[in-house]
């Protein structure tokens, strides 16, 4: 290789790096824009139980998709780390629904909150081909109704949670 070529392919790398850079800047901001228009919507979530009773249903283990404002599967919640997918259990007490997150805070939905309990094609940007994913729309102590995902790794459990849901 030659004196002219190698310093051409050296300036094309340092632009090619310094574009890739810019636009992952870019991408970082606009999440944090998101979280900032999103956090008067989202408000605090509601706090932990003490105690809990004996599990009705689960623990069912997989993946928590994200958690998106209803009715949108895909205007993914940016606040806190509530759009963060992560290896997740999900278990239903008398109580409401603990959805426990490998590397992030746990989820707690009250029983009251709960809206509906239903399968989907896609949430939160992550299409299946069958209804492959749990949806729990719930509402927030601020009023906002959101969509929260799960993946399980055994989708025959989805008949029971949405027909746990509906009696």
């Amino acid at each position: 290789m030659n004196t002219p070529t190698l310093i051409g392919s050296l300036v094309f790398a340092a632009v090619l790096a310094v574009l890739v850079a810019v636009l992952i800047r870019q991408m970082v901001r606009g999440w944090r824009h998101r979280a900032q228009r999103q956090l008067s919507l989202i408000g605090r979530l509601p706090e932990l139980p003490d105690t809990v009773g004996a599990a009705l249903l689960g623990p069912t283990t997989g993946m928590y998709v994200g958690s998106t404002l209803a009715p949108s599967w895909l205007d993914r919640i940016a606040v806190g780390d509530l759009g963060y997918r992560s290896k997740a259990v999900l278990t239903r007490y008398p109580e409401g629904i603990m959805l426990q997150r490998s590397g992030a805070t746990p989820i707690w939905i009250p029983d009251d909150a709960v809206v509906a309990i239903r399968t989907e094609r896609g949430h939160a940007g992550k299409a299946m081909p069958v209804d492959g994913i749990l949806a729990i729309r719930w509402r927030l102590p601020s009023g906002t109704e959101i969509d929260s995902g799960f993946r399980g790794d055994d989708h025959r459990v989805y008949e029971t949670w949405t027909r746990k849901e509906n009696g």
